[in-house]
């Protein structure tokens, strides 16, 4: 089932590609397990990491498909999950993860980090902390970060384009 959701996502972005007039193609692709809570009641949520081949890609082209701070990486990206998703139900509906050029895997070291300084300023101060400049997708990360904290929770505050994340001990 996992092998056609792979074969399925790497066709639409290929497609994708193919229709933007990029000379490229999908190169890899990974699995990525992550569970959804502590709670041992809820599945565990499989992404699908699509990885863009940027081999026959000029550094203008990656640029352009990366976008500013990633918000193209990211259109696609929210392009594919919608796409695929579409009229499945929920519990078949998965989650894809465009990268290009190891930006979201650089991305993702650095929002570990601030998680991690996050963590470590509330522990110390007894302050919530906010999160601010992250996309839907990233403070979704974030929040599983600190699923595995039993001592934090985190939540979202505000509306876009001002939607920040908080961090605070847990009551």
């Amino acid at each position: 089932m996992s092998d056609r959701r792979m074969q399925r996502g790497q066709q639409w972005l290929e497609q994708l590609l193919q229709l933007a007039k990029f000379p490229t193609g999908v190169k890899e692709t990974a699995i990525q397990t992550i569970p959804q809570s502590s709670d041992s009641s809820q599945a565990e949520l499989e992404t699908y990491w699509l990885t863009i081949d940027e081999t026959k890609l000029t550094s203008a082209q990656i640029q352009a498909l990366v976008g500013s701070e990633g918000a193209t990486l990211d259109a696609i990206q929210y392009l594919a999950n919608a796409i695929l998703n579409l009229g499945q139900e929920r519990e078949e509906q998965t989650a894809y993860t465009i990268e290009l050029d190891g930006y979201r895997a650089r991305r993702q070291a650095e929002l570990q980090e601030l998680a991690e300084d996050a963590a470590q300023q509330v522990r110390s101060s007894g302050q919530e902390f906010e999160i601010k400049s992250l996309s839907s997708a990233e403070r979704r990360q974030v929040h599983t970060f600190f699923q595995e904290c039993d001592d934090l929770e985190t939540y979202s505050r505000g509306q876009e384009p001002d939607r920040r994340l908080v961090v605070r001990l847990k009551n």
